[in-house]
């Protein structure tokens, strides 16, 4: 495993020199430390990625969709209320099964936003669209 054992003047101290330490991306060998994983930043970029669009193909999908009910939102509601019906969000894509959170008022009546832009169902498939204000 190790190749030699090497006693360092300076630092008074013994390390290992690593004879079989590959790289994780493109297993050539490493040289240099130890503890050092892999060849090069751009093997170490390579990995990395591959490790997080694997992790994050998911919340990429759900963050699309509610990004895109977003801009549907704001473009149906310029002026921070407006009134607009079902087939029409529909028609625009929107999704009604994704929103961030929700608000209740105290009449019960509860409001779903897709982050500052939301709307409240009405009667008849009608929906009253909001802005939400920042405290």
């Amino acid at each position: 495993m190790f190749s030699s054992l090497k006693y360092c003047e300076s630092n008074r101290v013994f390390y290992f020199r690593c004879m079989d330490k590959f790289c994780y991306e493109c297993g050539t060998e490493i040289k240099g430390r130890v503890d050092k994983k892999f060849c090069d930043d751009s093997c170490r970029s390579a990995f990395n990625n591959k490790i997080n669009n694997e992790n994050n193909a998911l919340v990429k999908k759900v963050n699309k969709i509610l990004r895109k009910n977003r801009t549907i939102l704001f473009a149906l509601n310029p002026d921070g209320k407006a009134k607009t019906n079902k087939s029409h969000l529909m028609r625009a894509g929107f999704n009604f099964e994704y929103f961030t959170h929700t608000y209740t008022t105290k009449e019960g009546k509860t409001y779903y936003f897709c982050y500052e832009q939301g709307y409240l169902p009405l009667e008849n498939d009608w929906y009253f669209l909001v802005v939400r204000e920042e405290n």
